[in-house]
């Protein structure tokens, strides 16, 4: 009977040797080769099955990612759109209805001071511009009633004619929406189908644990650029309730020729915030079509961080929103 290796012949010989040499060893090696052969392949069967385990596991948690990412997608692009459509009194009641009682309790007042201020000095400079009365026209008198009653009457429907001008924003933003949600909308099964058919299969367990773990960064990512996208979208309402809340006081300068520039300039700051709303919306529309395009991309690596890139992208674009409407309007 044959002495078995010693250990430090085993550890030389590797794994396999030693398991032949102890079956051998056990069972000799007339007619029991084809029991051993059938255990090593009943072994490998159980090690590919684990396997293929692992990969749909894998598979699966990589896809559920990719899923949750094209659906943010699609829900930031309603978001948004939903955000940026509503005017001052849809998008808060409380904060609007405590905007409007600070404008006509402590903005109608010192309104009424300019606008009186306004009117007297309109009327001096009326009267001296005609050769220190040396040229009098009755005809002033009548023309600094007219101007009166109109500050006046634009003193009174402020408030009005703001929300009217957020109103005509609102109008735009919804119009839009409603041709461009219907083109950027992504289809997720048949992206995701489209995307992994083909190159699932082929990735081995480390490709798809690294591919999920990016999946995992890239959405986090996503995570935080969509809370930068909400500060932007909550910064501009309460710029807009900033806006409105002094409004009587630039309106009061409207009918003044030299003073009117405060009010001209006033409106158009609304007009730039009423309309910095449709370019918001179409920077999401711009961005879900690159995002929609990632899925006839054949790496799913480089797809990845394009969707990261892209998201980037937005946030920064919805930033420059602001400034773009008030150079379109000039307004500073």
């Amino acid at each position: 009977r044959r002495r078995p290796p010693s250990s430090r012949v085993l550890h030389l010989i590797g794994d396999k040797t030693a398991y032949e040499w102890r079956w051998h060893h056990h069972c000799g090696t007339d007619g029991n080769s084809t029991a051993y052969h059938s255990v090593l392949i009943i072994m490998g069967g159980i090690i590919d099955k684990i396997t293929e385990f692992i990969k749909e596991l894998l598979q699966g948690w990589v896809l559920t990612n990719f899923e949750t990412m094209f659906t943010d997608v699609n829900d930031k692009v309603g978001t948004i759109a939903g955000e940026v459509s509503k005017t001052p009194s849809t998008w808060n009641s409380g904060i609007f209805d405590m905007i409007k009682t600070l404008s006509d309790n402590v903005m109608i007042p010192i309104a009424g001071m300019i606008i009186s201020f306004v009117l007297v000095y309109e009327l001096i400079s009326m009267v001296i511009d005609k050769n220190n009365l040396h040229d009098f026209n009755t005809a002033i008198f009548i023309r600094f009633f007219m101007k009166a009653c109109i500050a006046v009457m634009l003193l009174s429907k402020t408030f009005d004619i703001v929300m009217a001008v957020f109103d005509v924003g609102s109008h735009i933003v919804n119009s839009a929406a409603a041709a461009i949600s219907g083109e950027t909308s992504i289809d997720v099964s048949s992206t995701l189908q489209t995307m992994f058919n083909e190159q699932f299969s082929e990735m081995s367990i480390g490709e798809l644990l690294g591919l999920g773990m990016e999946t995992m960064i890239v959405s986090l990512c996503m995570k935080i650029m969509s809370v930068l996208i909400t500060v932007i979208l909550y910064g501009r309402m309460i710029e807009i309730y900033l806006y409105v809340s002094v409004a009587p006081v630039p309106c009061a300068t409207v009918t003044n020729r030299e003073w009117g520039t405060i009010g001209t300039n006033y409106f158009k700051g609304l007009c730039a915030l009423a309309f910095q709303g449709f370019f918001m919306m179409v920077c999401v529309a711009i961005y879900a079509v690159l995002v929609a395009g990632v899925a006839v991309s054949d790496n799913l690596h480089t797809a990845l961080w394009s969707v990261a890139a892209y998201t980037v992208i937005l946030c920064f674009s919805l930033f420059k929103t602001g400034s773009l409407s008030k150079s379109i309007w000039n307004a500073h």
